[in-house]
């Protein structure tokens, strides 16, 4: 990611204030080459992720991770944690169970079997 000093941008520093809400166009000859759109430091971090190829891998691996091995309800991290059930909760496991395998015999997460 490149970024630049509005200041060193004098063509665009007079479209761009802050507390603008407006997106600019940016055109070569007519055609759009560029958008810039206003953002906080939060939207920025969250633009930054969702183009980031190492993140996408991440999620991809975790999502793959998630249907292959299963996962916790918030009910069941509580639980380990030592903390509280929320309030109106059923306290009914939402995790998706590994495929191929039924909740019997599937190994225990610790590997010690039980």
């Amino acid at each position: 990611m490149k970024a630049i000093e509005l200041s060193e941008v004098s063509a665009l520093a007079r479209h761009i204030k802050p507390g603008c809400d407006e997106p600019l166009l940016l055109t070569d000859h007519g055609q759009v080459v560029a958008t810039i759109v206003p953002a906080d430091e939060q939207d920025a971090e969250s633009m930054l992720l969702s183009i980031s190829p190492k993140f996408h891998a991440i999620l991809e691996r975790s999502r793959r991770r998630l249907e292959t091995e299963g996962g916790l309800s918030s009910d069941e991290v509580r639980e380990r944690l030592g903390l509280p059930r929320k309030p109106g909760r059923t306290g009914r496991s939402t995790r998706p169970r590994p495929r191929g395998r039924s909740s019997k015999t599937a190994p225990s997460r610790s590997g010690r079997g039980g």
